[in-house]
């Protein structure tokens, strides 16, 4: 018999998640013929340990049950393992951008009925340092400041959260010291932000690198040189046109590595949480991860 594992974060999905977890699996029972362990996750890493498991013991599927924090924490069970299950996105969270990326339905009945689809998509995978990413490296002042937004204030404000943090920081107009080197290639200035996306989808904008594919084998890089409030307002259009990379005020480029470093202590923000301190070193991994999907989408 198959056998699959549900990593839950109940803290999600406004306390509907036990509800979600029971038809999930009655659903792979009664309909996919599945043997279904569940775990809940009750402390940070939970679900990469919990990952990691299910490679060791040769799991057919692993469901990630949450927001995008929750799936950071189970894709980085799967890294260096020598078998991978096959993965599954519920997305409860506030934004979830990858499943945006894969046009996994946001929402969870169609989500949860989506996990009895045929159709699979390899996707890439970032490593940064010692850890995978599945959408987005982010660096500098504004990503410091996103970073800290509360669990608290994205369940209360959803996306908000994000946007109202991010406009007390562009008043205040400062920016950090980065050297970005990516495939031989060298930036040196300031700057209030910097992205490495992997897909089209960042912080619920699915138009911010519109030529980003799950599984084009690149990097895409975006270096913000000034958001001014004025100048955020030009930014903030082009953002929404899918013009972002075009914009005079922005440098934008494809890798298949980026060096960033900077003389001051810079924290960074990996798929929406919290991540390390500046210098940091990352690279593709391409195909990496097999992704249950609702149809084909190539």
């Amino acid at each position: 018999m198959k056998r699959a594992m549900i990593i839950i974060n109940p803290s999600s999905g406004k306390e509907q998640a036990q509800e979600y977890v029971e038809k999930i699996e009655q659903l792979l029972r009664d309909e996919a013929d599945y043997d279904v362990v569940i775990n809940e996750t009750a402390k940070e890493l939970d679900a990469t340990k919990y990952c990691a498991s299910a490679c060791a013991d040769c799991f057919d599927l692993v469901i990630s049950v949450g927001g995008d924090g929750t799936l950071h924490e189970t894709i980085n069970g799967l890294l260096d393992q020598e078998h991978r299950p096959l993965l599954g996105v519920i997305p409860l969270g506030t934004v979830n951008d990858f499943a945006r990326a894969l046009h996994i339905p946001l929402n969870t009945d169609e989500a949860i009925r989506t996990l009895l689809s045929p159709h699979r998509r390899k996707v890439d995978m970032g490593r940064l340092n010692d850890q995978l990413f599945a959408n987005v490296v982010a660096a500098g002042s504004l990503a410091e400041t996103l970073s800290s937004v509360s669990s608290e204030d994205k369940s209360k404000f959803g996306a908000f959260a994000y946007f109202r943090e991010g406009v007390k920081e562009i008043f205040g107009g400062s920016a950090s010291p980065l050297t970005i080197e990516y495939d031989g290639q060298t930036w040196s200035g300031e700057s209030p932000l910097f992205l490495a996306t992997l897909t089209n989808s960042v912080g619920g904008f699915e138009q911010i690198a519109p030529d980003a594919k799950v599984d084009d084998g690149l990097l895409h890089g975006f270096i913000i040189h000034n958001l001014s409030l004025l100048n955020s307002l030009a930014v903030g259009t082009s953002l929404l046109l899918g013009q972002l990379k075009e914009h005079h005020e922005v440098t934008y480029f494809t890798a298949r590595q980026i060096a960033v470093r900077s003389d001051e202590p810079v924290r960074t923000n990996v798929d929406g949480e919290e991540g390390p301190t500046l210098p940091i070193e990352m690279h593709i991994l391409p195909e990496y991860v097999e992704v249950i999907v609702p149809e084909d989408t190539k």
